[in-house]
């Protein structure tokens, strides 16, 4: 019934509805409301900042969230990579379609980063060099010349046109070969993507068993350095087994390889 419910949400998101968002408005209006009012009551017309109608904005969910949120994907596989790269410190560093906002910005704190993507990118941020390129065959990359190298949360939408790419059904798997055919010797390839039950979920992304991520690096030369994941409750799991993942529902797995 959960799956129905989620395809149900998609299908009228594609029409335009949010029926999540809806129901949320619905809740928070009259509490809106009630702080509207006291608000006005409490300026009395006096200083700066009065409330007017065109002041009316609603925001009706962040008073009962969290402070943040410091779980997730994205989250921990941002820093588990980010900290690892901090301590090596590399001359140069390549990566292959990871969040701009988010890895990489933590990257540039501290080293310049040289970012590869099919889509166009234009910034003039000081340490970000951008190559638009495709990232199945990575072919303006000489073979053994990258040192260290990342890809998170990217190869799995390789091959499926979510981005404009061509289709694919291989994408995925030709980009992990070229991954490890540009990494130097004594390298690192820092990479994640979505971990459990093997399955296309299309054109979103697909979800891989670790064995078919660790069976396609060995292959190429690449053997395994450490191994992480962020299980189905968003939580990290440091040096964790790949063969305990391999009925996660949507993990992450951040696997360190080297060559």
């Amino acid at each position: 019934m959960s799956g129905l419910r989620t395809r149900l949400q998609q299908a009228a998101r594609l029409v335009g509805l949010d029926p999540a968002a809806l129901r949320d408005l619905t809740r928070g209006l009259p509490r809106f409301a009630r702080d509207a009012r006291a608000y006005h009551a409490a300026h009395g017309g006096r200083g700066p900042f009065p409330l007017k109608p065109s002041s009316l904005y609603p925001i009706v969910t962040d008073w009962r969230e969290s402070a943040g949120l410091a779980s997730g994907h994205y989250f921990h596989q941002d820093l588990w990579a980010a900290r690892k790269l901090h301590a090596r410190r590399p001359a140069r560093h390549v990566d292959v379609g990871s969040r701009i906002d988010g890895f990489i910005a933590h990257l540039l704190v501290f080293m310049p980063v040289e970012v590869v993507d099919i889509r166009p990118l234009e910034s003039k941020l000081e340490g970000l060099t951008f190559v638009q390129s495709d990232a199945t065959t990575l072919d303006r990359f000489p073979s053994g010349s990258v040192e260290s190298l990342s890809s998170l949360h990217a190869v799995e939408h390789f091959g499926l046109g979510r981005y404009g790419d061509p289709i694919d059904p291989d994408g995925w798997q030709k980009a992990m070969r070229s991954l490890a055919r540009i990494l130097a010797p004594g390298g690192r390839l820092y990479f994640s993507v979505p971990m459990g039950r093997e399955r296309l979920v299309f054109n979103a992304h697909r979800i891989f068993s670790p064995r078919t991520v660790l069976d396609t690096f060995t292959s190429t030369g690449l053997s395994l350095v450490s191994f992480s994941a962020v299980d189905d409750a968003g939580d990290l799991v440091e040096h964790a087994d790949p063969a305990h993942f391999e009925s996660a529902h949507h993990a992450c797995g951040l696997f360190e390889l080297g060559r």
